[in-house]
């Protein structure tokens, strides 16, 4: 699995389009928490984004989150704690397919 950076967008803004990278066919982990996005940018293939969901509800796993893309766009998927691993403290992403797939996390300061 490959880090994604976490890209932070200070109030002036900042742009994104120059930092997205190639999603990995292993998966990728990013830092989660608050104003914390996963973009998925997509050209020619829908895939499905599957992000771990490492919590358990009176002893039971809870169903990892999935995220359906369209064939060619962008999509915003919010990174929340609840996707924060324990032991990594990131989250685990992983794809479908990761042919035309980029993706860029991003942060916004509140």
């Amino acid at each position: 699995m490959a880090a994604l950076t976490t890209n932070v967008i200070p109030v002036a803004g900042l742009r994104i389009d120059d930092k997205y990278v190639v999603a990995s066919a292993g998966g990728d982990t990013a830092e989660t928490g608050g104003g914390t996005d996963l973009n998925v940018k997509t050209a020619g293939t829908a895939v499905t984004v599957t992000i771990a969901t490492p919590e358990t509800f009176d002893g039971l796993a809870l169903a990892d989150r999935t995220y359906a893309t369209v064939a060619t766009g962008e999509q915003r998927i919010p990174l929340t704690s609840r996707y924060r691993d324990p032991t990594t403290g990131l989250a685990a992403i992983t794809y479908s397919a990761v042919t035309g797939v980029t993706v860029c996390v991003t942060r916004t300061i509140t």
